[in-house]
């Protein structure tokens, strides 16, 4: 399994890799801007706009609250990804159900995996059995998701030399304002008492997230929501909630209910202990940002919207 994970992984960043001018077949010549991007993933297309300013228009292949693990990719696109000056995906096998996709468009597109700058030692692995060989969820983390801005602008300005400076001043205006926001964020979930710093959620999803601010961290499923769960887990994560007492657990925006709402059932019944399922307009963005305009609709926003539920249903 582990040999043919990295075999799907190596053939789809291979199908991505296609260089500008290859053939008449190849990807769109680009003249002057506008351009043209097609990413993934929500979260993905907010990295490229902030980086890509006014000289790009961005279409996300996926919307809002879509699962990337789970998406079914559609025949028209192959169309969107053929017809885009450049394509940036998230990597780390996120998107692994598109894997064929990525090879029917094979030397027709420019393709770019925005995490390719991470060092791949402090990636987080993923679980055994796994079609991944590492934990995609790097957005979690702010400080390792400002490794992915020197992709898109590299890539933008290799495309459109012409917009060099602009995708430079933008990156680094960027970068900043990343930085304050872990900054920000550190310092609102140390407010949480020490002891009560556990987020469980719908899948894990948030394993950088608990390493980076402090966080014991557990999921009903493993870091692909494609993973099945079975009752002996749902038995195993009840018991933790009934043993630790746990106040809270959060549901997901990407990722239905159904399987917490189970969890919790048994913990009354089991351990008798009730737990508060944070949910609704509450609950976390994980694999997806919110509609725009709304306060998860862009990468910062989405960041704190999941701190301040957090460390308000924790910090009781």
């Amino acid at each position: 399994m582990f040999k043919r994970s990295l075999q799907i992984v190596s053939v789809a960043a291979l199908a991505l890799i296609a260089v500008a001018g290859c053939s008449s077949g190849g990807p769109p010549a680009f003249d002057k801007p506008p351009v043209r991007v097609a990413c993934t993933t929500t979260i993905v297309a907010d990295l490229v706009q902030h980086v890509g300013g006014d000289r790009v228009i961005v279409e996300s292949i996926m919307g809002p609250g879509v699962d990337p693990h789970r998406y079914q990719p559609l025949p028209s696109d192959i169309q969107k990804l053929e017809s885009a000056h450049l394509v940036f995906f998230s990597g780390l096998h996120l998107e692994g159900k598109m894997t064929d996709t990525f090879e029917k468009s094979a030397g027709r597109m420019r393709g770019f995996a925005v995490t390719r700058s991470i060092p791949r030692e402090i990636l987080r692995p993923a679980e055994p059995g796994s079609e991944a060989q590492f934990d995609p969820h790097v957005w979690f983390d702010v400080k390792l998701w400002m490794n992915c801005v020197d992709c898109v602008r590299e890539e933008l300005t290799n495309l459109d030399p012409d917009g060099a400076a602009i995708y430079r001043h933008n990156a680094d205006r960027y970068l900043k304002e990343l930085s304050t926001l872990d900054a920000e964020i550190r310092a609102k979930l140390q407010t949480v008492p020490s002891n009560k710093r556990v987020l469980v959620t719908s899948h894990d999803a948030f394993g950088y997230f608990g390493r980076a601010y402090g966080y014991e961290v557990r999921g009903l499923q493993g870091v692909s929501t494609a993973s099945e769960t079975g009752s002996a887990d749902r038995q195993h994560l009840a018991q933790f909630l009934g043993e630790r007492r746990i106040p809270a657990v959060f549901t997901e925006t990407s990722t239905p209910p159904e399987g917490l709402l189970a969890v919790l059932e048994t913990c009354r019944r089991d351990f008798q202990h009730s737990v508060q399922l944070v949910g609704g307009d509450s609950a976390l963005f994980s694999d997806a940002l919110g509609d725009p305009g709304s306060p998860g609709g862009n990468y910062p926003g989405m960041i704190r919207h999941n701190v301040d539920v957090i460390v308000g249903a924790l910090a009781k």
